[in-house]
């Protein structure tokens, strides 16, 4: 045990991780050249294509060191905030972490909130300056801001290149060095910590662990200790670059086991394995329950894929443990599920991962968050869906979601930010000027206000330099309203937001103005009208498509034509009676993107 590491590379997104964990397995051989790739640890098409990482990947490394065998154990974690989840899973598997600072940005916000999950943890961290090959680097800044954030010497930072595979050996040494072995009692009673699972169409639910205590052998009766189902381990073993079966995982060791679960619910990330011959006395420490932050409705495109949808949910939630679901239906959609997400590109990615990988066409309605209300009874209800709001005359009071933000930029753009923000209702509490060029903002501003295009915004001023990064601060009371589209004066429930009274207008106006575009003509005039209770404060009409019944008159008197055109005028009034007008999917999407 005491020849163990096991260590995860935290950094800001974009600074390297994944090409750094690249030249670890390229110089320990831990993958033959043939199967040797970019990213090669990121096994999603999505991930290549994007060029970041969704999953924490786990691969087992052996390394000579000193003529002494080691084994470490690498996890890859995602840089953006969206998965910070995943990032704090994989740090409570593991002793040590490589803290990776790209030497031609610095230290941006992700770098701070991920170094602090692994101070936390009690984490030897080792730091590391990645992209040391370019020319744009700046070592001699970027070395001061580290050790002003760590408090290391300055020899104790790491120059690296994950493109060329300078610095590469150093870092192993280090690692062997500097991160101590796992402790546990390999004679005690087996505890093994759950901290991921994958769902495999032939073998069932593959289950992720850390061992702390005792061992596991093949064909043991095991038990989850929360759910307190038994199975048989049919098989353990390590992760390499394809799993390998061992007949034994001894304490401090990664690995995975397969015992053939089919039920979803059955595998909780967090839970203990243990052994049913000797069970281990209590559980360890789970991780902290995700709290989503953006809540969707989604929905099949056709009715009939409800149930292939939540099959589709089920087998994506065993992979993404921070997607939460529950069922719900809309007038306007039919059945679906309402479902939590840690931001935006989380659902983007649920998204894009349904349509890929259970080829499932969904709809997603407007993204909002959690309210309070405060009712005149005094109790207070959680509502995720604008569509579940209480009757305005129940409603004594609506809190929502405060975040505290802190953005870091280039102090060019601190003019630029502070009025965005402002924009968004936030509230400037401190700045601190990091170097003369570099300044961190910290802003509390609404959740509901970040969720729609506040990220896209913030970069596009920043030209891509500024970082974010938040926390849930707590919730305050607003003058909200629940914002309505009406078409031909029935509600489009999925279209309904809340918003605050300010934003409501130009919000309701935009929205008109937008599906006015989208929705195509019918042979009535359809009204798009936004409400907000009874009130309308802006309205679009879709004229109708007309056919010219006066074209056979040629001269005459006028009576024929109009004798023609009233005929034309009651049929129109009929079918608008009967008529109902679809939204086509476009319109869901643009919604989103307003500006």
């Amino acid at each position: 045990m005491k020849n163990i590491r096991n260590f995860c590379i935290i950094a800001h997104i974009d600074h390297g991780k994944s090409t750094l964990a690249d030249r670890l397995l390229e110089v320990t051989n831990t993958v033959s050249a043939k199967d040797l790739q970019a990213q090669v640890l990121d096994d999603m098409d999505l991930e290549r294509e994007r060029g970041i990482t969704i999953k924490s990947h786990a691969i087992q490394i052996d390394y000579t060191y000193k003529e002494q065998e080691y084994v470490l154990n690498l996890i890859d974690t995602p840089g953006h905030v969206d998965f910070s989840y995943e990032v704090s899973r994989s740090i409570a598997a593991c002793e040590g972490a490589l803290l990776v600072v790209d030497a031609t940005q610095g230290i941006q916000a992700q770098t701070i909130s991920n170094l602090y999950l692994a101070i936390e943890n009690d984490l030897e961290i080792i730091p590391v300056m990645n992209k040391m090959d370019m020319p744009t680097a700046m070592p001699d800044e970027v070395r001061e801001q580290i050790i002003d954030m760590l408090g290391c010497k300055p020899e104790e930072i790491i120059e690296a290149s994950g493109k060329t595979g300078m610095g590469v050996e150093q870092i192993l040494s280090d690692i062997v060095e500097k991160v101590p072995a796992p402790v546990g009692d390999p004679e005690a009673p087996l505890q093994a910590l759950i901290f991921d699972s994958v769902f495999n169409s032939y073998r069932g639910i593959i289950a992720y662990f850390k061992i702390l205590n005792g061992s596991i052998k093949k064909g043991e009766h095991v038990k989850f200790f929360n759910t307190e189902k038994e199975y048989h381990a049919d098989e353990v073993g390590v992760l390499r670059l394809k799993q390998e079966p061992r007949k034994e995982i001894k304490t401090g060791d990664v690995g995975y086991i397969i015992s053939g679960i089919k039920t979803s619910a059955e595998v909780k990330v967090g839970d203990t394995i243990t052994s049913v011959k000797e069970p281990c006395q209590k559980a360890i420490d789970g991780f902290e329950e995700v709290k989503p932050m953006v809540f969707a409705g989604i929905y099949p495109i056709d009715t009939d894929d409800y149930e292939d949808l939540r099959y589709a949910m089920e087998k994506l939630q065993l992979n993404d443990a921070s997607l939460t679901y529950m069922a719900e239906s809309s007038m306007a959609l039919g059945f679906g599920f309402r479902c939590g997400f840690l931001g935006l590109l989380h659902m983007e990615i649920v998204q894009e991962r349904l349509d890929r990988e259970f080829d499932m066409n969904v709809i997603t309605t407007v993204p909002n968050v959690s309210y309070k209300v405060l009712t005149n009874t005094g109790e207070t209800v959680e509502v995720h869906n604008p569509a579940g709001l209480p009757d305005p005359k129940y409603i004594k009071d609506i809190e929502e979601p405060y975040i505290s933000a802190q953005i870091l930029t280039h102090s060019d753009f601190f003019g630029p930010i502070m009025n965005l923000c402002l924009e968004k209702r936030g509230e400037l509490k401190k700045q601190h000027y990091l170097t003369s060029e570099r300044v961190e903002l910290s802003f509390e501003m609404p959740l509901g206000e970040i969720v729609f295009d506040f990220y896209d915004k913030l970069k596009s001023i920043s030209k891509g330099y500024a970082s974010f990064d938040y926390q849930v601060a707590d919730y305050r009371p607003a003058k909200l309203v629940k914002l309505d589209i009406l078409l031909n004066s029935e509600k489009v429930d999925a279209l309904s937001t809340l918003i605050h009274f300010d934003n409501a207008y130009s919000l309701g106006k935009r929205m008109c103005e937008k599906l006015k575009e989208l929705i195509p003509r019918q042979q009535y005039d359809v009204a798009i009208q936004a409400s907000i209770g009874s009130k309308i404060i802006s309205r679009q009409t879709v004229k109708a498509v007309r056919k010219d019944v006066t074209a056979k008159c040629y001269g005459g008197d006028i009576t024929r034509k109009r004798k023609l055109l009233e005929k034309q005028k009651k049929g129109k009034k009929r079918m608008k009676q009967v008529g109902n007008v679809e939204v086509p999917q476009k319109a869901f999407l643009a919604v989103l993107k307003l500006d």
